[in-house]
């Protein structure tokens, strides 16, 4: 009796490189080699009809036949779209944006799967199944593609402008040796076994095991990293806070980078240039702020000259593309069960271009809502530039009384 396994091993083994022609042939070859039973064998082994295995035989008796196609002309049935000639243009018609065309039509208003699109065709008359939607969609050159963020909100007229003054700021303060920073503050994070985004290296089977839903720990909480970056020591310092992200925090952050990275590299300097959004706790209406800012200047005798990014721009501060999102690569799919493996993960960020990173958890509570007075602000030694002094300002120290 003859064992198929071993000619089920060979055709395994080159079945995918062959065609229609080559499988044929190479099926009819075994079954003349193993003899009397071959055809069944071979076709067993293969899944190939006795027919065809049969039609080999007699390929390769008479190897002139074979002609350089694979299939003779006309063999095989005719397409779809060939026997059905509306049938592109109705899946085309299901497939419009849904803003375009009669808003009644079917699939406007749910996801198109194949399923769906076969079922909605089959309604209209066309004998269509989804295994069959993928072709015609190739067809018709489309894509499953994701939404891209393109259009933006109301655009300042002096938007680019204000990329300028931040760009012509910044490259004087570096010549001169002067400290620029950019700052923000980077996403609220759940602290605990929640999930991350991202995935990471496991052995195969051994997810790491997180929550089911994301509601918030009462011990442990959030955290809110608050980054400064030094653009030309190419060096972050983060503050890992865990009250609310006010203006005090924002400041005393700035601070914290003074002590622990900004007077040793700059022993000398008498200015530092600051760079913000336009948004938040460090925003260009934020009175708290500013007196922050001037509580800071009059501390450490350096006079801050601030520039902040137009509405809407934020994306283009340095801080979010030259540190926080290599943070969130650095801890991508990794749960921050705690406070010190936020505080860990982000001092270990580090890139090839040499970036560095400290970090340090900051216990103090920010109280909200603390106003500030028009005599308050009016006691502040702020200068605002000729150009956008809303976004531009200098804040210089006061002079002891």
């Amino acid at each position: 009796m003859i064992d198929p396994s071993a000619i089920r091993a060979r055709f395994t083994a080159v079945g995918r490189d062959l065609n229609e022609r080559t499988r044929r042939l190479f099926a009819a070859a075994e079954a003349r080699t193993a003899g009397y039973g071959g055809v069944a064998a071979s076709s067993r082994a293969t899944g190939l009809a006795r027919s065809t295995i049969g039609r080999g035989l007699k390929d390769l008796d008479n190897p002139a036949s074979l002609s350089g196609e694979v299939r003779r002309p006309g063999s095989g049935r005719p397409g779809l779209t060939e026997t059905d000639t509306t049938l592109l243009d109705d899946l085309r018609q299901l497939l419009e944006p849904s803003t375009k065309g009669d808003p009644m039509r079917p699939l406007r208003w749910v996801s198109k799967s194949h399923a769906k699109l076969a079922a909605a065709l089959c309604t209209m008359g066309h004998q269509v199944s989804k295994s069959t939607i993928p072709k015609l969609l190739e067809l018709l050159h489309y894509r499953r593609q994701v939404n891209r963020k393109t259009l933006e909100s109301s655009r300042n007229p002096d938007r680019d402008a204000q990329f300028e003054h931040i760009n012509t700021a910044a490259v004087a303060m570096q010549a001169a040796g002067k400290p620029v920073i950019s700052i923000d503050t980077k996403k609220k994070e759940l602290i605990g076994p929640y999930k991350n985004a991202g995935s990471d290296y496991r052995p195969e089977g051994s997810p790491e095991q997180v929550k089911v839903h994301d509601f918030i720990d009462a011990e442990l909480g959030k955290v809110v990293p608050y980054g400064v970056y030094d653009v030309a020591a190419n060096a972050g310092c983060v503050s890992v806070g865990i009250d609310n992200d006010t203006a005090q925090f924002a400041v005393n952050s700035i601070r914290r980078w003074l002590d622990l990275m900004g007077q040793e590299r700059y022993p000398g300097a008498d200015k530092l240039m600051i760079t913000a959004d336009g948004g938040g706790s460090n925003g260009s209406r934020v009175r708290l702020f500013k007196v922050e800012l001037q509580k800071l200047a009059d501390e450490t005798g350096l006079t801050l000259q601030v520039c902040h990014y137009p509405p809407g721009t934020s994306k283009w501060n340095k801080i979010e593309h030259r540190l926080f999102c290599y943070i969130t690569e650095n801890w991508r799919g990794t749960p921050l069960t705690s406070r010190l493996a936020v505080v860990e993960l982000i001092a270990a960020t580090t890139t090839k271009a040499g970036l560095q990173v400290r970090c340090e958890l900051d216990t103090r509570t920010y109280p909200k809502g603390i106003k500030v007075s028009d005599e308050e602000m009016a006691g502040l030694n702020i200068k605002g530039d000729q150009f956008h002094p809303e976004w531009n300002y200098t804040v210089s120290p006061r002079l002891p009384p």
